[in-house]
């Protein structure tokens, strides 16, 4: 329609033929991208880089963060986004109905018994979420199996690899003689931790993370 403009075909004839109101036209001509367009735009740059830093979260953790850094907006709208560009978690999978969970991260060190017979032998990890008046605080705890004593744990906003490793960092701290120690986790929807606890012979703690377990 500009072009038509330029050439010296007025816009009510080209509107007229076109059957298009002239209103909607110079309002668009006026401002191309909308609020609602540039919005969107802000909401899918703060979910790609919350993405971009941790590509193993699912939406609802991508939310998260691209609210906490101002990009508010709910969690089906995050899902949106996500979808329409391909955002998904690495350790997602579509299942058929006939298929089964792939294998464990590494071998099963732990075969379902969460019990020692000694101190730092086997330590159990888990991360809780928790709703709080300045928003959501992560709290990972490590417990040893021989004494269910919590031996280190910590605490963040954000539920990234720190915070397993700030744990894990507190553990080996107030604990000796913890080579040969195995550290158990889920993979439920800890991401920092399925980073973190597969660094097998760490600091004398060999990692394992299991699909399913409750530690």
């Amino acid at each position: 329609m500009k072009e038509l403009a330029a050439d010296g075909v007025p816009v009510t004839v080209t509107c007229r033929v076109l059957k298009l109101a002239r209103q909607p036209y110079y309002r668009w001509l006026d401002k191309p991208v909308t609020d609602t367009a540039l919005e969107e735009a802000h909401r899918a740059n703060a979910l790609f880089d919350a993405h971009r830093e941790d590509p193993e979260f699912g939406y609802r953790f991508l939310a998260d963060e691209a609210r906490s850094s101002g990009a508010a907006m709910a969690d089906r709208t995050a899902w949106r986004i996500c979808r329409d560009n391909h955002w998904w978690s690495v350790f997602g999978k579509k299942r058929g109905r006939t298929k089964k969970a792939g294998p464990p991260v590494h071998d099963d060190l732990v075969r379902r018994n969460f019990t020692a017979d000694a101190p730092n032998r086997l330590w159990l990890v888990d991360i809780t979420e928790h709703a709080t008046g300045d928003g959501k605080l992560y709290l990972c705890a490590i417990k040893d199996a021989f004494s269910n004593r919590i031996v280190g744990y910590s605490i963040d906003t954000r539920m990234k690899s720190r915070l397993a490793v700030a744990a894990l960092d507190n553990a080996v701290a107030r604990r000796e003689h913890v080579d040969g120690c195995i550290l158990h986790s889920d993979r439920g929807s800890q991401g920092g931790f399925n980073r973190s606890s597969q660094h097998l012979d760490w600091r004398g703690v060999m990692g394992r993370v299991d699909e399913g377990a409750d530690g």
